[in-house]
């Protein structure tokens, strides 16, 4: 379900209520390749609601220029929500998910193994914080690039 913070967090505090275990991943979630499937899988296997924070397009822009997203933030909600892992998407418009985290207390933050710990948002703030190996080779920037080689030629 995609819906907005207010109503998620009064969803994720009954969730709670229900002793269900919470975990939050979030990212801009472009061109989705399946390293991102395999993240939100493994994501949902530490707890019970896989919540998504997803970067709005003028957040995108901010962290990876104005080129991107190749996909508007409509588009990549509506994707992450057909995923069957995913129980909520939620999109949020800083640089960071951390007033989304503060404000939803989750369980467990999951993020990519190429973050170091200490640097991930939320560290410090939610009880457990796991990072999931990538899959090599598999990057929205790699799509990109293989896109545009194949129209060098």
């Amino acid at each position: 379900m995609i819906t907005n913070l207010s109503k998620l967090k009064k969803i994720v505090n009954k969730l709670k209520q229900q002793k269900k275990k919470i975990v939050f991943t979030n990212g801009c979630f472009d061109i989705i390749h399946s390293g991102h499937i395999q993240i939100l899988k493994k994501s949902k296997s530490f707890g019970d609601v896989l919540v998504v924070g997803l970067n709005t397009d003028s957040s995108v822009r901010r962290l990876k220029g104005s080129l991107r997203p190749i996909n508007n933030q409509i588009d990549r909600a509506k994707i992450l929500d057909s995923i069957k892992f995913v129980d909520y998407v939620v999109l949020f418009s800083e640089d960071t998910p951390l007033r989304v985290i503060k404000e939803l207390k989750p369980d467990i933050l999951v993020k990519g193994g190429d973050y170091k710990l200490d640097k991930i948002v939320g560290y410090g703030i939610v009880p457990k914080v796991v990072r999931v190996k990538l899959v090599n080779g598999k990057s929205t920037t790699d799509l990109i690039k293989k896109i545009k080689n194949l129209y060098k030629k």
